[in-house]
């Protein structure tokens, strides 16, 4: 089928013309004769890069151009919604049928806010959680949504995420029965399954536009899954390495998962003394300039020194160790063939859309603290080797695993390779999982006694593969636990939210967590520091990650919490008593020292090396303090606690810039992060008003701050520059600098 010949507006033809596309791949022709552009619900399961984005952009649009109606994209991962809000962004010159121009919308933070202004755009991307937080505080224009497109349906099987995204399509068909869903995935042995329970049609295929060929590599040799046998020259002892460089001979790039973060670090570092030999000049001089972006963005790190270095030589490796930053860096130069080696930790395959010639499983066993090591699962082994082929570069895509003897080959050959994804399954049927859902169905009035409580859940996929029956005692206790903690009130056969249950719905964090807040708010101890706060939060099962305490790290601990014992909210177990609880107690007391190390303004660095936290770790840390310190201080603002907000929100604001209290009101100028406002401070600029009346000249002498910086925090902090100076200063040779060091 021609682009031409499709059911929609003329000018959303031209758009996708003019990107190259001129006829549909099989799976698009499939999806459309499925009745996916007439409105019919539509499970759409087909490898990556096999053209279900431009479907879902199809569908979309032929909803708002032709219905004026209302779209949500739902995303598993934010970086997965800025990629999909980009893809949307290029049809914006696009019209309603109404006469204006298509507006896309993106939303991923915020978790307390219904976010009205939503309500303007056609197009709007979030993730799964965002919508589930929306749809808790009842936005208005939720009700006008007429299609539904859930990215990465199989994530239902993952057990932290999947309950979410189950629950928000739930309650989307409960909120309007005529909702038209498009659900994708490239990989689902039991599309039929979730189909039926969507009420929609499924389209399966492994068409694949670059056709893939799946191996393993043994002693330099690769065996293919269609009996074909290749044999790799040996450069060096190690068979992966010497496959990089085969790819690398002929143009291509690699990508290659390793189980652990260390791995990817050290086969980087590895492979750079091999892949800087087949890197042209052209190419090695937008290294060199990338190398020296890493250093600059950020604090520096012995782990950004590392990645600087192994850059300048084609490879670089990724992990959630690393700043977002960093991560988009990497992500751009390897699409855009500048670093030809990629070794990363499986989180990339589910995340942003990174194809590269041969994908290279490197280690088939993944290792989970407390557990050892265990096999990964077929379904996240197709993942990765998904990533195969790159479109319009490759006319093949190679997937290969890593054997070390023959035995293990034809184990790997027959155990993933030939097999077949498992099946998804809903995990929602959890307590831990089901306690919010609960709350939020009580809380929203999407339910009001228990029988519109098991009619939902019977309406989630749990509900069409077990019966909600299944759960019904677990659903009780949730609602009895609710009851005695005060969250709901129940007369007669009606249940309802009392303002706490509904405040604890709409902050979006466990009940269980609210729990502790509020008692810790009640009950504290005599000496309410902020280490108490910083515990309180930590102790709650909404702080992640959860950090784990080295067998070499426990003394230290313990000493740091002897010497906090009065601070902190609750007793400890003995170290006598059950292991894990009390690993699960150092861990606890091990975020409060990381958390007070940062305020404390101790560097990413000295972090990471005392701690083995690493700066992408640090920044989630940080980023669920400062989730649970505001919702803290909205609970202390309900629950009459007025005394503790001014103490609550300083602590968010230090965690938030990572400073002492002293440093808070310079760090609020735009360009003055927690390393500069140290050095203003020392250099005897200590407030605003400092800065407002001192000369252009002293501010500019202040190191790390140049002529640029120093104008622009003057300005803002509402000092007045005279024409005269800032023309001679501009044409000054610490402006030049500046400008320089800046780009």
């Amino acid at each position: 089928m021609k682009i031409w010949q499709l059911p929609v507006p003329d000018n959303l033809k031209e758009i996708i013309a003019s990107t190259g596309i001129e006829e549909l791949y099989p799976p698009q022709i499939d999806a459309i004769n499925a009745g996916v552009l007439e409105g019919r619900n539509l499970v759409l399961a087909s490898p990556t890069a096999s053209g279900k984005t431009l479907i879902a952009e199809l569908c979309a649009l032929k909803h708002v151009m032709e219905r004026n109606g209302k779209i949500l994209y739902l995303t598993p991962l934010r970086a997965l919604a800025n990629e999909k809000y980009n893809d949307f962004m290029k049809y914006t010159q696009l019209r309603r049928r109404d006469g204006r121009r298509i507006r896309v919308g993106i939303s991923t933070g915020d978790y307390d806010s219904s976010d009205a202004w939503l309500g303007r755009y056609d197009i709007i991307v979030t993730t799964n959680e965002k919508a589930d937080s929306l749809l808790r505080h009842r936005a208005d224009w939720m009700s006008d949504i007429s299609l539904v497109v859930a990215d990465e349906i199989h994530v239902i099987n993952d057990a932290e995420r999947g309950p979410t995204l189950e629950i928000v399509l739930a309650r989307l068909r409960q909120l309007n029965p005529k909702i038209q869903i498009l659900a994708l995935s490239a990989t689902i042995s039991n599309a039929n399954e979730i189909a039926e329970w969507l009420n929609a049609e499924v389209v399966t295929t492994d068409w694949r536009p670059i056709p893939l060929r799946e191996g393993v590599i043994v002693k330099n040799e690769i065996m293919f899954k269609d009996g074909g046998a290749m044999r790799i020259g040996e450069a060096v002892s190690k068979s992966p390495i010497n496959v990089v460089l085969y790819v690398l001979k002929n143009g291509g790039q690699v990508l290659i998962f390793t189980g652990t973060r260390k791995k990817s670090m050290n086969l980087a570092k590895k492979l750079a003394e091999y892949v800087k030999d087949f890197i042209s000049k052209p190419v090695k001089r937008a290294l060199l300039e990338l190398s020296n972006k890493i250093l600059a963005t950020g604090e520096r790190t012995k782990i950004s020194e590392l990645l600087s270095k192994v850059i300048e030589c084609g490879v670089a490796f990724h992990h959630a160790g690393l700043t977002s930053s960093h991560r988009r860096l990497i992500e751009e130069s390897f699409r855009n063939g500048i670093i030809k080696v990629l070794t990363a930790t499986p989180t990339l395959a589910s995340g942003v859309n990174l194809p590269a010639r041969t994908v290279i499983i490197h280690d088939y066993r993944r290792y989970e603290p407390g557990y050892g090591y265990y096999p990964i699962s077929i379904l996240e082994y197709k993942q990765m080797a998904g990533r195969a082929g790159r479109p319009r570069f490759d006319k093949e895509g190679e997937a290969l695993l890593v054997a070390k003897t023959d035995e293990e080959a034809e184990y790997l050959l027959q155990n993933y390779i030939i097999a077949k994804p498992e099946r998804i399954w809903s995990r929602l049927g959890v307590e831990r999982i089901l306690r919010s859902h609960v709350l939020s169905t009580i809380a929203a009035g999407y339910a009001y006694n228990e029988n519109d409580i098991y009619n939902f859940f019977d309406k989630t996929f749990y509900g069409y593969q077990f019966s909600s029956s299944l759960i019904k005692g677990t659903i009780e206790k949730i609602i009895l636990f609710l009851y005695e903690e005060e969250m709901v009130s129940v007369k007669g056969n009606i249940i309802s939210a009392t303002n706490f249950g509904r405040r604890v719905s709409e902050l979006y964090i466990d009940p269980v967590s609210a729990v502790i807040i509020r008692d810790a708010l009640s009950l504290r101890p005599a000496k309410f520091t902020e280490i108490s706060l910083l515990h309180m939060v930590s102790h709650t099962p909404d702080m992640y990650p959860r950090l784990r305490p080295y067998r070499r790290e426990i003394d230290d601990i313990e000493l740091f919490m002897e010497q906090h014992r009065e601070e902190f909210i609750t007793d400890f177990l003995e170290e006598y008593g059950d292991y894990l609880d009390y690993e699960d107690v150092l861990g606890e007391v091990k975020a409060v020292w990381v958390l007070y190390s940062w305020i404390e303004e101790r560097s990413e660095d000295e972090i990471l090396n005392r701690f083995n936290v690493q700066p992408g770790d640090l920044f989630r840390l940080t980023e669920s303090a400062k989730w649970l310190l505001y919702s803290s201080k909205e609970l202390a603002k309900l629950l009459g606690h007025r005394d503790l907000i001014p103490k609550i929100r300083e602590l968010y604001e230090r965690v938030e810039k990572g400073v002492e209290k002293e440093l808070l009101s310079l760090v609020k100028l735009k360009g003055i992060g927690r390393v500069r406002g140290r050095i203003l401070y020392n250099a005897g600029f200590r407030t605003i008003e400092d800065i407002k009346n001192a000369p252009l000249e002293k501010l500019i002498e202040v190191p790390n701050i140049g002529a640029k910086l120093a104008m622009q925090i003057k300005e803002e902090a509402g000092g007045t520059i005279k024409r005269d100076r800032w023309e001679r200063i501009k044409r000054s040779k610490d402006w030049r600098q500046s400008a320089v060091s800046e780009f």
